[in-house]
């Protein structure tokens, strides 16, 4: 068994639980994986001998208990060792911590209307609440990071790094909900799509059985 042990729940619709995966798979750092489906009685009996939030995801590593996707990145970036992490320059540090940070408390209009569901097939979703202005913003950091640096690669950054773990959900919602995004934003979607770690969570989701409804009719729900 693995030194480590990650608790998610689905990985159809499980944002938060994607980028503790992501993270720990890009870095090759073998864990464990405890699955418990979301919105089921199962959930609701197990989760709480992991996570005093009753929330996913939670890191066991041996005695030591972490929970918050935030958290368990940093906690992995300092203890284990990683090749994707935060960039060394100083200047695109900050440019990549600000953006986690508005990422983990903003986008409430992108993220509350929009679930990720890896599973759905790609439409062109009707814009609800203000989520023009989330693409919007959306579309300008992420512009604004590609700009910061002439270093090529996969990320935002040229080089992948935490910035893109931290986005990686909502690559998953561009790509389902076909958001009017700049071209280098959908090339920048194309390229995280091409990980070989964002196709195998996509693959394992789409195989689960469970559901939540109001992922799956959140159009129906908003009587659309």
């Amino acid at each position: 068994m693995a030194a480590l042990s990650l608790v998610i729940g689905n990985k159809n619709y499980s944002s938060w639980s994607l980028r503790a995966w992501l993270y720990l798979s890009v870095n090759d750092i073998p864990f464990d994986e405890i699955k418990l489906p979301l919105d089921t009685t199962e959930f609701q009996n197990e989760i709480g001998q992991y996570s005093p939030t009753r929330c996913v995801p939670v890191l066991l590593d041996n005695e030591i208990t972490v929970w918050d996707s935030l958290a368990i990145i940093q906690y992995v970036e300092r203890h284990f060792p990683t090749s994707v992490a935060w960039p060394e320059s100083k200047a695109l540090e900050a440019l990549a911590l600000s953006s986690v940070m508005e990422m983990h408390g903003g986008f409430t209009a992108l993220r509350s209307n929009y679930p990720m569901n890896c599973r759905l097939d790609s439409f062109k979703a009707p814009l609800l609440g203000n989520v023009e202005r989330d693409i919007a913003r959306l579309d300008q950091l992420w512009t604004d990071l590609m700009l910061a640096t002439d270093i090529e690669g996969p990320g935002l950054l040229g080089k992948l790094s935490i910035v893109d773990v931290y986005f990686a959900p909502v690559v998953f919602r561009c790509k389902t909900y076909q958001f009017a995004l700049s071209k280098p934003c959908l090339e920048y979607v194309d390229r995280m799509l091409e990980l070989p770690a964002m196709k195998a969570w996509a693959e394992a989701g789409a195989e689960e059985p469970e559901t939540v409804e109001a992922d799956e009719f959140f159009l129906m729900h908003k009587g659309i």
